[in-house]
């Protein structure tokens, strides 16, 4: 009995909105746009955020990276040519982190050198990175073909590399890739593998680029040692970095930070010119979730506010409804209807505005981000909340903004409603 109540007042609403189509329509679109709107803001910060979230959990939530950094430069005497700067990690930093602290899992102690590679009439400038199997267990990447570095190759200090794809397509080309001997530097070495990669941008600082080229860290001590030349303005530099980064595993998510600050200071006691610096992904992950959660609301915010000019534009037309139906109220409570029938009656037509509003909303929003995406580049993604969010406002709307004209309309004097005209 209350089911057919309802279908009936819903039915009755239905027929009098369809009484003034234009107007009814022209309504249903503040909140069709305010609905759209919070859908594809919501697109767009949560797009915009998991890039750089995902870049994060790239460099894995369970590890600790430690960097090299060049301390600042003193001014140099005029008489001086020739010098020695020596800076940050060491051989010994790696060797104590990996058997003193309990939690850690493993180490990839990491040395860069930028070489020329060379096969044939091809040439390409490569980041050679001297590390171990490791690497391939704290980095993983897919692999095209063949194989990474294994321990073996540490043992028998192999002359191998493992190129990215992008090394390779430009050093081997059409030519046979597993097993070609290519010349790096003034060595020769055998392609075992090719690995995909990713481009290191931003402040995540993610460990591989297009053009690395991967060797047995072994290798890289005896072949290019630890001492690099820079000439500038007639003067010679030479630098003695043993290893510019070492990547830590750590065993439980838990155990991050403690290990993180445990590292720190036995690296601040070791360099206390602080030739160093400690990123901690699982650290950076929450700020930018944290960071994400603040954008999403103000742009949902932001974009609110067009719901609330759509909400004060259904307000505006059931108050002039009430007024124009004021004879119809009359005689409806003449005849015995109560006030909350009245009210049922006009809070089911806001709804119904809100209502229709908000699903239709909810179709373009998504079509809206795809073509904010198309037209400016920015990767858009609609979150299942924001399509719960726009409907829990759509109708939030209808209800708030209904209850004063429906209480206005209950309210009014039988006899005074009969006599208007």
């Amino acid at each position: 009995m209350a089911l057919m109540k309802i279908v009936r007042d819903v039915k009755l609403g239905a027929k009098t909105l369809l009484l003034h189509k234009l107007r009814s329509m022209l309504t249903m679109l503040g909140v069709v746009f305010g609905v759209a709107s919070v859908i594809a803001m919501l697109a767009v910060g949560e797009g915009a955020s998991r890039e750089a979230l995902d870049r994060i959990r790239m460099l894995g939530s369970d590890n600790i990276m430690l960097h090299s950094v060049k301390p600042t430069e003193q001014p140099e005497d005029r008489g001086q040519r020739q010098r020695i700067l020596s800076y940050g990690l060491h051989y010994e930093d790696e060797r104590r982190i990996r058997e003193h602290f309990e939690h850690v899992v493993r180490t990839a102690p990491v040395k860069e050198i930028r070489q020329d590679a060379r096969l044939g009439e091809r040439s390409h400038e490569l980041r050679v990175i001297g590390t171990t199997w490791a690497w391939f267990a704290l980095v993983p990447r897919p692999v095209i073909a063949g194989r990474v570095l294994a321990e073996r190759d540490m043992d028998q200090t192999s002359n191998v590399v493992v190129l990215t794809e992008h090394g390779a397509r430009r050093l081997l080309a059409t030519e046979q890739t597993i097993g070609n001997r290519i010349r790096i530097g003034d060595g020769y070495y055998e392609v075992i593998g090719i690995v995909q990669n990713e481009e290191a941008s931003g402040e995540t600082q993610i460990p591989d680029s297009r053009v690395d080229a991967y060797i047995p860290l072994p290798v890289a001590r005896e072949r290019f040692t630890d001492f690099h030349v820079r000439r500038s303005a007639g003067s010679m530099e030479r630098e003695r970095v043993e290893l510019h980064r070492i990547i830590v595993q750590v065993n439980d998510n838990e155990h991050v930070e403690s290990t993180a600050a445990a590292i720190e200071r036995m690296l601040a006691n070791n360099h206390p010119n602080g030739d160093y610096s400690i990123q901690v992904p699982l650290q950076l992950l929450r700020q930018a979730e944290e960071q994400q959660r603040i954008w999403n609301w103000t742009l949902a915010s932001v974009a609110g506010i067009s719901l609330l000019v759509g909400g004060i534009g259904i307000m505006n037309i059931m108050l002039a409804s009430v007024t124009e139906r004021t004879r119809e109220i009359g005689v409806r409570r003449a005849i015995g209807a109560k006030k909350r029938q009245i009210v049922s009656q006009f809070l089911i037509e806001t709804l119904l505005l809100a209502g229709l509003g908000g699903l239709v909303g909810i179709a373009v929003g998504p079509l809206l981000a795809d073509r904010i995406e198309s037209l400016s580049g920015i990767p858009t993604i609609v979150p299942t909340y924001a399509i719960l969010l726009s409907v829990g406002i759509s109708v939030t709307v209808g209800v708030a903004f209904g209850l004063y004209p429906a209480a206005r309309a209950a309210n009014l004097d039988p006899i005074v409603a009969l006599r208007h005209e």
